[in-house]
């Protein structure tokens, strides 16, 4: 039992570090955690390069320790599927964060739907194999079978509704104006 909460435990951090990723109109700095930047030849996440600051809630300012890097690090935000347009003043780089529409929030949410769904089909995953291997494992009784079985379901609602309940306050946080 301890593996199987620890396999679905996995798929909600999973989730919880997707659903920081879904920009929401707020400024946040996980929405950088993709990015790459070609860093004297080696691909290195912008915040390992860079400090993330968040001065107010619709602006991102990404100050680089290198100041040669500036240029590198636009090319590489415009190049990602962002859509903020960044802004350079040779220091620092500043990405405006617009407030997104109804229809973008609404695609949004859509995505978040998509990302909670993954989430319970690794949950499903997790109590399927192990299903499986308790109907093949020959020491345990018919009852026995049934009873661990109940319990494995009982951990996968638990764990499904937790997932809900994540898609729910991410959903009301995206439809936020």
């Amino acid at each position: 039992m301890s593996d199987i909460r620890e396999n679905m435990d996995k798929a909600l951090e999973s989730l919880k570090h997707n659903f920081a990723k879904v920009r929401t109109g707020r400024a946040n700095a996980n929405v950088l955690s993709d990015i790459t930047v070609d860093y004297y030849g080696v691909a290195t996440p912008i915040t390992q390069v860079a400090a993330v600051k968040v001065p107010e809630a619709h602006m991102l300012v990404i100050e680089p320790w290198d100041k040669a890097l500036v240029n590198a690090i636009v090319k590489a935000v415009t190049a990602s599927d962002l859509g903020i347009t960044p802004n350079s003043d040779g220091i620092v780089v500043r990405l405006p964060f617009p407030a997104p529409t109804e229809e973008r929030r609404r695609e949004l949410v859509k995505e978040c739907r998509e990302l909670a769904e993954h989430a319970k089909i690794a949950i499903r995953n997790t109590r399927r194999d192990a299903n499986n291997k308790l109907e093949r494992d020959e020491e345990l009784t018919e009852d026995e079978v049934r009873r661990e079985q109940a319990k494995v379901q009982k951990a996968t609602d638990e764990y499904v509704s937790k997932v809900d309940e994540m898609l729910k306050a991410k959903e009301a946080e995206v439809m936020e104006i």
